[in-house]
């Protein structure tokens, strides 16, 4: 993975990612988990055909992310509606720069929760918008589901439900 592409998911610049490699900057607890978790491995969504058809002819707004990356696997039409851009733009590309600073939040508090230890399979969130014009988010409450791929990697399905 390039510094580039880890500093974005992680929300710091390339720089402090060289400094961590040097040995220059030591990482936080909560960044070393983040990092661990993205450097695992990719979520392939060729894995779970069915899983992704179910996802996309939802009636619903969802979508399906990695929740390593955050990389977008699946959307729900009513989902892609709210996107001025179309779901090619989006899909396996990571989602989390496009978040709402709510969403930022529940994400941090995750691994407290218990989220990546199995503890907590399910989180209701609520959100405030973004200030992103292609890939808009609504004010709401949005339900976290953790669901495991098929070839073991956890993903997460995110349903607005208000």
């Amino acid at each position: 993975m390039k510094q580039s592409h880890l500093a974005e998911l992680m929300g710091v610049d390339q720089a402090t990612v060289s400094r961590w490699e040097r040995g220059i900057l030591d990482l936080s607890e909560s960044q070393w988990i983040s990092a661990r978790r993205l450097l695992m491995g990719p979520c392939e969504p060729a894995q779970d055909a069915a899983l992704k058809r179910l996802v996309e002819s939802s009636t619903r707004k969802v979508h399906l992310v990695c929740d390593l990356t955050h990389r977008l696997l699946a959307a729900s039409a009513p989902r892609q509606a709210e996107w001025r851009t179309g779901l090619s733009e989006f899909l396996g590309k990571s989602l989390r720069v496009y978040a709402s600073p709510e969403i930022l939040a529940a994400d941090t508090a995750l691994n407290d929760l218990g989220w990546y230890d199995g503890q907590l399979g399910s989180l209701e969130v609520n959100t405030g918008p973004n200030s992103d014009a292609d890939l808009v988010i609504l004010p709401g409450r949005m339900l976290w589901e953790r669901i495991m791929l098929a070839d073991g990697a956890p993903a997460r399905l995110v349903t607005t439900i208000a």
